[in-house]
């Protein structure tokens, strides 16, 4: 399994990525939403996207938003990681297609459960 982890901060990129390798899932990071459309170009689609909302360059609504309009990316999984908290705003990304939503502060316990929701044998 491969994911990509997006977020501006280095250490959350850290965090989710030894999360992650934990779990044997390959990782591949990108510091904004542009980048992370660069990191698919070179990749093709990968199984599982954790998105944090503020960034600079493209935030990752936007990129949620980009990734659902192409056809290529149909059965990746998009989990929003964010501080963004107001339930407007998690509507808002469900609906716009991500799978779901962990708010920061998160723990690994945390991210393996919306894993395993989202369907995604991380056992």
């Amino acid at each position: 399994m491969r994911a990509l982890v997006i977020d501006d901060s280095r250490a959350i990129r850290l965090i989710l990525g030894q999360i992650l390798k934990a779990l044997k899932i390959e990782v591949v990071e990108a510091g904004h939403g542009l980048e992370a459309l660069e990191r698919l170009k070179e990749t093709g689609p990968l199984d599982l996207a954790l998105v944090d909302w503020n960034m600079p360059e493209m935030n990752g609504f936007e990129f949620v938003c980009a990734v659902r309009k192409d056809d290529q990316y149909k059965d990746m999984k998009l989990m929003m990681v964010t501080t963004e908290t107001e339930m407007a705003q998690v509507i808002k990304a469900l609906e716009a297609g991500a799978n779901e939503y962990v708010m920061k502060p998160f723990t690994k316990d945390m991210i393996v459960e919306k894993l395993t929701l989202m369907g995604l044998d991380v056992g």
